[in-house]
């Protein structure tokens, strides 16, 4: 098998791993996988994992490699809240949220961080379609806030909250209230309510 018998399997895929190319292709030599890297004919992302250099200009790919390389996980925190606009900079490491441990990558994609949460509380996305036939999986907006006030211990008093500059006409005309407080009673936890409470009053949406 050669270079483009690959790439015609997997392209369309953005992100591969070699189990994927182990079911194609049960005596694929691995080697392979380095010589082409070192040819600039594929990306790795992580061990396994590998791209095409094609994708690097494509937008948003940064998200969807982080759902890739590392599952279950999805785009949550700075970068959730930053691409719906809520918070206005501009996030340079892609941020998630997953059942598993913490973890950073690094690649020529971007820097990675996935930060760790419990099982029951991996609820709160949705898909995006991303290039037509493949999806990013992102934080509903009020999941995103939850998971900020939730893993960061420092938003627990008014002036740190407004330090986060949310979107004050996000806020009052976006924002899910009913959805926030939802999600919030699922958290089961005193901290996190009151911290959406605080929040809720700062911006006069109680």
């Amino acid at each position: 098998m050669n270079f483009w018998q690959l790439r015609n399997q997997f392209y369309d895929l953005v992100c591969f791993n070699v189990n994927q190319v182990y079911a194609w292709q049960p005596d694929f030599e691995k080697n392979n996988l380095t010589r082409w890297t070192k040819q600039n004919l594929l990306v790795k992302l992580r061990n396994s994992w590998y791209s095409f250099p094609e994708y690097l200009k494509t937008p948003n790919i940064q998200h969807f490699v982080s759902n890739k390389i590392y599952t279950p996980s999805y785009i949550s925190l700075h970068s959730a809240l930053a691409f719906y606009g809520i918070i206005p900079e501009a996030i340079v490491q892609t941020t998630a949220v997953s059942s598993l441990k913490k973890a950073n990558f690094e690649n020529v994609f971007g820097s990675f961080s996935y930060q760790q949460i419990l099982p029951e509380l991996m609820f709160g996305y949705e898909q995006k379609v991303f290039l037509n036939k493949q999806s990013l999986i992102f934080a509903t907006p009020e999941k995103a806030i939850l998971d900020l006030l939730y893993l960061y211990p420092q938003y627990n008093n008014e002036q740190e909250i407004r330090e986060l500059r949310f979107d004050e006409e996000f806020m009052q005309e976006d924002l899910d209230v009913e959805r926030l407080n939802e999600f919030t009673e699922r958290f089961r936890s005193k901290t996190v309510k009151n911290r959406v409470d605080l929040l809720l009053n700062i911006y006069d949406l109680c």
